[in-house]
């Protein structure tokens, strides 16, 4: 485009054409740029398809419609309200692709399955990928594709469906295959962005590529690719690149995370994707805002334009050689490094490691930028509301691209959406002929500049109003014209009128004449088709053509009326010869052309010989000596161009100028010799219009330049010709690659060396490292090239290239010149305290240097783990991690937890804790719980399973809820001691240990323990356990799961009970029972089920449901209690999806009950139940929690078989009835177990006691007297510590939990000490197996009543 013509009054509008689809009444809309291609026939069309499904070939220079029809019936808008961004009708809507190779144009349509155009909806919406010959617009064989159903390569959870997917960005073509990208309708339905590949010739599907590839829900959408219409882009060099819209995975969630690791969830992404020899695509980089979730919320895509891809001949530097820029929504302009697109919070402060800070614009921005390459290089960016920006490229004194800002356009964008992509022409490539273009759907429609701004600000040239144009559209161009489409059925043709206002006698041709003569007279005849003023009539040329007999000049030539000159053809030269008449007219409309062009042709003959040689100038670049036996052999051509047969009489050689001295020739068998060149095959006559070729051959024995000056002399005629060579050494290649201690240091590489290494790489790093190959000969070496390169780019593994462009094949270096390659190791992030593993990858190289040979490079990176916990002396950690484990499977799989909702959770702070008490087991679960034991759990997961961050670290993983968020999991280390899982079998009371039978279950005494000779306790009780400690005396009873208690007799007030009473499970043993809460599974030496002296019996049936009982037999099937204690049933839940569903606090006992969890969470707005035991409260739900469908509250509460307490990942959900009464049980501030266990609670209120006997003590050491209270429901209510002494009291016992929040006594000689009140402790007057309860720093406590409360 002539910015000359284009800024003049003859460039215009020079037609429109109405598109005549109609479906429903409807305009046709275009949405995908046309497309401009010549055919064979050679007319230039323009070819549009639409939303209405049709598709038409239009003659680009006249607008006639040549060709059209219809694909199918179009998609209504109807179906995906309410996004009407584009209406009524959506067919058609991304830019196809027309390769030149088979005529063949690719594009997608939009369609139901039903064409009857009868059923209709969203269900029923598809897509189709077409194939269409473009001479007849008919469909290729075997296509269009249908598409619907397609599951994705990458997750096959999700599948394709075509009523949800749009497919907006235009197709890309590159090699054998077709690539087309996929996002929603506003946003809408569960989309996820696609990549789908189609092999050109059979269409069978290569790539099905989604950007949202798991763990996330297959409900979770996001990661589209739109690109407000922008395309694909592909660097020729085996990358794609494209960027994606908002999502809700957001899965890096602040992690930062290296470009070279992408997550599996592609969202506000820039991309780079390998595109593999079979057509599938490897993500390779990315670059993600460091404000990812805040542009998710707001709704700014990233992806609102294409990632564009700069020209690298001007807009490159040494520390960024390829480069690309997008802007989003948001307003930010990118400059990214298309060969390290900088990952996500990689920069300083977290913040976006990027060649250049982002650019922010005043407004969002959906245009793509326009790119001027010459005259040092521009960009220009399109913001809504606002002017278009340009920016001026260059390098800073670092290394670094530059872009900045150097003017404005003087009109402001539409305020509504639809500023079109930036585009950019110029005159052949000439520089100071650059053009920008652009289209709006406000103000001037068609706005035209000068590219280069001058003071600050953008040229007008030239405007256009073009009523509806499209949205993000822009001009496209041939021969001169622009071509801009509609939404109201119009296409736009703009250029410099074609009407010639004279119809003249053209091409005229004068046929063979002889050189030296003239042709006879053609007389040329000019017909005015409107009033025309002829100004002027020129010969452009006068060396073979003049032209005589002009009219008077100037002459009015009335409309059909003619004027008259001649023309004769003298050619001086042989060959065809052309020239062009130009007649300058005037005409007064601006319709018709200024100039209308006279052709005159012919083909200059000779009767004599005539001599042509051709090429003029002979070279032999880089021959190295000694390298080819023989040399390097040229030819030249000796042409005969006239009818005589041609002799040739000699050739003269100089080695000095064209114009001698000359020297003689060494004729040799081989030919003339002259130096290191020999001319062979040199004939001696040529026929008429005929030609003969001379073969050169170059053998230099020495390096150095040479040159030979040959003078050609002929009857007919002489001609002169130069040949050069020169000679070079052998190239030496020398490949180094860089050391990784970071000394600057190059280590060569050597057939026999060890792969080059990156050394330690620590997980969640990358380490980026140069390979340097060096043209390492001589001054005279010759240009050393690259003969075969197959980098390392886009693989699987850790270690690659970091593209596939430097160190390609084709590169050549002259002597002493270097070129570098990076690869990298980028190792992503793990779980602590995993082995180290190695990374390989292989670059394929081979060289000019024949010494060189075809190369295997290997590199080598070693990834490593943070290693925490105690550590062994080679430093690494002694708990390795073991994986992924299901928990509560079906119970609790680990016996202890140590604390829970910590916000400081770290899996070292865990191992440590574990470890200090002696635990060969530690694990992380739901982000801040942690967890011992010495069993391992049942059940491996997959690592994928675990996808918790933990709350002090966000780099460690903290457990999970499974890849469908389904099931709890933990996150396990252990220290190589732990023991097997125990078999997946129930509990069940075991008959006989050793000399022991089993005797019963029994309940605690009556002013003393049932068995008070000796006692322990451990978290890794056991049967067995308790048989040995207990093993010098008749009788031992377990009790809480993990307390034993040795005895020869009962105490007084023991009864025995049902079995079914003793129902908690044993600490170091969940298949034998271990009590109960005051109740003993009780063994003796004289025999099974012989009561011990001191017992009596009570009802062994069936047990009744009570407030101390921790068992029930059911009566019926269980049911979801309504009301419970002021708690109101809301229905069954599932547990939140990154958290629990109520994480405030919790407790978990055999025995619980509705109404226990309700008084156990009455501080709190909800509670719930879960897994028969465990009760859990808050006051708000945590994210992902809502009514399960599956109906999977099924489990019996374990205190009470007729209530529902909740299933495998499901709870009983309650609310707090504001307006119910309250309950009148006393609790104490304070008492309700949190998980954390170590917040030190003040309490505000105490008991008021009566002695009866014995003082009660108010206060010792710092503790303070609060009431009697009884134990624990689940467990002790003081259960940190205790001790047992013949002469307790209560300064005894304050003095043993000096350290402590609160101390009781109990049985006269024990005492607890603890910082947080176990589940179901409570004041009470009953006067047995109750404590003296006192608190520390007046917290509160309790009294000297040792043997129980007066």
């Amino acid at each position: 485009m002539d910015p000359a013509v284009v800024g003049s009054a003859q460039f215009g509008q020079l037609w429109t054409t109405k598109l005549p689809g109609n479906y429903r009444n409807n305009l046709e809309q275009i949405y995908s740029q046309p497309l401009v291609y010549t055919l064979d026939d050679g007319i230039q069309y323009v070819f549009i398809a639409t939303t209405q499904n049709n598709v038409y070939k239009i003659n680009a220079k006249t607008g006639n419609i040549v060709a059209s029809r219809n694909m199918h019936i179009p998609f209504l808008t109807s179906d995906v309200v309410p996004c009407t961004d584009i209406n009524p009708l959506i067919g058609v809507t991304a830019t196809g692709v027309i390769d030149p190779t088979t005529d063949t144009w690719y594009l997608t349509a939009k369609t139901y399955e039903d064409q009857t155009d009868q059923v209709k909806g969203l269900a029923n919406g598809r897509y189709f990928f077409h194939a269409i010959d473009v001479n007849t617009l008919a469909e290729k064989p075997g296509f269009p594709k249908p598409m619907e159903g397609m599951l994705a390569r990458n997750n096959p959870n999700r599948n394709f469906n075509g009523g949800i997917q749009h497919q907006r960005p235009a197709l890309l073509l590159t090699g054998q295959y077709v690539y087309a990208g996929f996002a929603s309708h506003c946003v809408q339905y569960n989309f996820t962005g696609w990549v789908v590949g189609w092999d050109k010739t059979t269409g069978s599907v290569v790539e099905r590529f989604t950007t949202e590839a798991g763990p996330e829900p297959v409900k979770t959408p996001g990661g589209g690719i739109w690109m407000s219409g922008g395309g694909l882009a592909s660097d020729n060099k085996g990358s794609m690149y494209f960027s994606t819209g908002n999502g809700y995975a957001s899965q890096l969630h602040g992690t930062p995370v290296p470009g070279r690791q992408p997550p599996t969830a592609l969202e506000e992404a820039a991309v780079n994707m390998k595109i593999n020899d079979d057509g599938s695509l490897t993500v390779a980089d990315f670059f993600m805002p460091w404000e990812k979730e805040q542009l998710d919320g707001a709704d700014k895509d990233l992806g609102t334009t294409p990632l564009e891809l700069l020209p690298p001949s001007t807009f490159s530097c040494p520390n960024a050689k390829r480069l690309g820029v997008i802007t989003g929504k948001s307003g930010k302009t990118y400059f990214l490094n298309l060969d390290n697109l900088g990952g996500y919070q990689m920069g300083v402060n977290k913040l976006d490691a990027i060649p250049q800070a982002p650019i922010q614009n005043e407004n969002s921005v959906y245009a793509g930028a326009g790119v001027y390459p010459l005259e040092g290089g521009y960009v220009y960016i399109n913001v809504i509301q606002y002017q278009t920006h340009v920016f001026k490229f260059s390098c800073d004194g670092s290394g670094n691209p530059a872009f900045t800002k150097v003017a404005d356009s003087p009109e402001k964008a539409a305020y509504v959406l639809g500023v079109g992509h930036g585009t950019t022409t110029s005159l052949n490539g000439q520089a100071g002929t650059g053009l920008y273009w652009m289209t709006d759907v406000d103000g001037y429609n068609l706005r035209i500049y000068n590219a280069v701004p001058q003071n600050g600000v953008l040229q007008l040239i030239k405007t256009a109003n073009i009523p509806g144009v499209t949205k993000f559209s822009k001009p496209v161009f041939g021969d001169g014209r622009a071509y801009v489409g509609t939404v109201q059925g119009l296409l736009y043709a703009f250029g410099s009128p074609v009407n010639l206002p004279l119809t003249c006698t053209s091409p005229n041709d004068f046929g063979k004449i002889s050189i030296n003569s003239t042709s006879a007279v053609k007389t040329i005849q000019c017909q005015a088709n409107t009033y025309t003023q002829v100004k002027a009539i020129t010969l452009k040329n006068t060396a073979n053509f003049q032209i005589s007999s002009l009219p008077s000049l100037p002459v009015d030539v009335p409309a059909g009326k003619n004027i008259s000159f001649n023309a004769v053809f003298a050619p001086t030269a042989p060959g065809p010869l052309s020239v062009d008449v130009a007649v300058n007219t005037s005409s007064g409309d601006t319709k018709f052309s200024p100039n209308t062009p006279v052709s005159l042709k012919g083909i200059g003959t000779s009767a004599n010989p005539l001599l042509a040689v051709s090429p003029n100038t002979v070279s032999f670049n880089g021959v190295i000596v000694d390298q080819n036996d023989g040399g390097a052999t040229e030819s030249i051509i000796f042409s005969n161009v006239g009818d005589g047969v041609l002799t040739v009489q000699g050739l003269d050689y100089s080695v000095i100028s064209e114009t001698g001295a000359y020297v003689q020739p060494n004729k040799t068998a081989a030919g003339v010799q002259v130096g290191p060149f020999t001319f062979s095959n040199i004939p001696s006559t040529i026929a008429g219009n005929s030609e003969a070729i001379v073969k050169i051959n170059f053998n230099p024995v020495a390096t150095g330049n040479f040159a030979v000056y040959v003078h050609v002399r002929s009857d007919g005629g002489t001609k002169i010709f130069d040949v050069f060579g020169t000679a070079s050494s052998q190239p030496n290649a020398l490949l180094e690659f860089e050391a990784a201690d970071g000394s600057g240091r190059w280590i060569p590489y050597t057939r026999n060396n060890p792969p080059f290494t990156f050394g330690n790489v620590y997980e969640q790093t990358t380490k980026s490292l140069r390979m340097r190959l060096t043209n390492n000969g001589s001054a005279s070496a010759g240009s050393l090239s690259v003969t075969v390169s197959k980098p390392p780019f886009g693989v699987p593994g850790i270690v690659g290239a970091q593209n596939g462009a430097d160190l390609g094949e084709g590169t050549n270096l002259a002597a002493g010149e270097s070129a570098t390659a990076v690869l990298f190791c980028s190792v992503p992030k793990s779980q602590v305290n995993v082995d180290t593993y190695n990374g390989t990858a292989t670059w394929v190289m081979n060289t000019g240097d024949p010494n060189f040979g075809k190369q295997q490079i290997q590199f080598f990176c070693n990834a490593v783990a943070e290693q925490v916990g105690p550590l062994a002396a080679n430093g690494s950690a002694i708990y390795r991690y073991n994986g992924c484990y299901k928990e509560n499977n079906p119970g609790r799989q680990l016996a202890v937890q140590l604390y829970g909702n910590d916000p400081a959770m770290t899996n070292e702070k865990c191992i440590n804790a574990c470890s200090a008490k002696g635990y060969s087991i530690a694990a992380s679960e739901y982000t801040n719980e942690c967890w011992c034991g010495k069993r391992f759990p049942r059940e491996m997961a997959d690592e994928i399973d675990c996808n918790y961050q933990c709350t002090g670290n966000s780099t460690q993983t903290c457990g999970g809820n499974g890849y469908f968020h389904d099931h709890s999991h933990m996150s396990l280390f252990s220290n190589g001691k732990g023991l097997p899982p125990l078999p997946d079998v129930p509990p069940s009371i075991l008959p006989s240990i050793g000399a022991y039978n089993y005797t019963g279950c029994f309940s605690e005494g009556v002013g003393g323990r049932a068995l008070g000779a000796a006692q322990t306790a451990s978290d890794d009780m056991t049967v067995a356990y308790c048989a040995s400690y207990c093993s010098k005396y008749q009788y031992f009873g377990i009790e809480y799961a993990n307390e034993c208690f040795c005895g020869n007799q009962f105490g007084t007030g023991v009864k025995k009970l049902a079995d079914s009473e003793c129902s908690m499970t044993c600490n170091g043993n969940s298949t034998q029972y271990c009590g109960a809460g005051n109740k003993l599974t009780v063994y003796g030496t004289n025999g099974t089920n012989s009561a011990p002296s001191g017992a009596s019996s009570t009802t062994t049936g069936t047990a009744t449901a009570s407030a101390s009982s921790s068992s029930a037999t059911a009566t019926g099937p269980a049911v979801a209690v309504q009301t419970a204690a002021g708690f109101v049933y809301q229905g069954c839940y599932t547990e939140g999806t990154s958290g629990r569903a109520l994480g405030d606090s919790q407790t978990a006992y055999t025995g619980m009950t509705v109404e226990k969890c309700a008084a156990f969470c009455s501080a709190y707005t909800y509670m719930a139940v879960e897994y028969m035991s465990e009760c859990y409260c808050g006051n708000t739900v945590g994210a992902g929690a809502a009514v399960a469908t599956d109906n999977g509250c099924t489990m019996a509460c374990s205190g009470n078989a007729n209530e529902l307490c909740g299933g495998p990942y499901r709870l009983n959900f309650y609310k707090q009835n504001k307006t119910a009464a309250t309950s009148t049980s006393t609790t104490l501030t304070g008492t309700t177990s949190t998980s954390t266990g170590t917040t030190k609670t003040s309490t505000t209120t105490s008991a008021t006691t009566t002695a009866t006997g014995p003082a009660i003590v108010q206060t010792a050491d710092t503790f303070a007297y609060q009431g009697c209270y009884s134990e624990g429901t689940s467990g002790r209510a003081l259960a940190a510590t205790y001790t047992v002494s013949g002469t307790m009291s209560v300064e005894v016992c304050a003095a043993y939990c000096k350290g402590y929040a609160y101390m009781g006594v109990e049985y006269a000689n024990e005492c607890y000490c603890g910082n947080t009140i176990g589940a179901g402790a409570a004041t009470v007057t009953d006067g047995s197996n109750h404590l003296d309860f006192l608190v520390s720093n007046c917290h509160s406590y309790w009294t000297d009543h040792c043997p129980e409360c007066w």
